[in-house]
């Protein structure tokens, strides 16, 4: 059987001063104007956007970032150290990649390094970013869409080439 839904009585500003027979005068603080059934946790506590003037400048961030990627997609760099730089979406393939990278063990012993980094802003608190990376002997292309979330930039989406 359900638990009957009870709200409290909202108090007018001449009831929010309660008199008390012992002393002064203490204060009932009033019922908020919330209607926590018409909004969900998401609506009230998930992710903002955040407007680009609101961000640090995307074009050092996308090189620091793309560095942290590869290392992790290479076993250099522990997984969980870009989870909170990337959707659930971006570091499970990131993650993935990596488990790869280990399984193999070693290969190169050269470390993989970003070479290049251009970024173009499409929309405001978006940033795209393609990066040149070399891996041992290989030069590869990584390329990130960027989105302001919660007052950083966040990786929605990875393409490695």
């Amino acid at each position: 059987m359900p638990a009957p839904r009870t709200r409290p009585p909202v108090l007018s500003e001449l009831e929010s001063w309660v008199p008390d027979d012992s002393g002064p005068a203490r204060y009932v603080q009033d019922a908020l104007a919330v209607d926590f059934d018409a909004m969900t946790d998401e609506q009230l506590f998930g992710e903002r956007p955040t407007r680009r003037d609101h961000l640090p400048d995307p074009r050092p961030w996308a090189g620091h970032i793309a560095q942290g990627l590869v290392e992790v997609m290479a076993g250099a760099r522990p997984a969980p150290q870009v989870l909170r730089w990337t959707t659930p979406e971006v570091y499970a393939a990131v993650a993935r990649r990596a488990a790869v990278s280990a399984r193999r063990g070693a290969g190169s012993t050269r470390r993989t390094v970003v070479r290049g980094v251009r970024v173009c802003e499409p929309a405001d608190g978006v940033a795209e970013a393609s990066a040149v990376v070399v891996d041992g002997g290989r030069v590869r292309a990584l390329a990130f869409r960027l989105v302001g979330l919660d007052g950083r930039w966040r990786v929605e989406a990875l393409q490695i080439g």
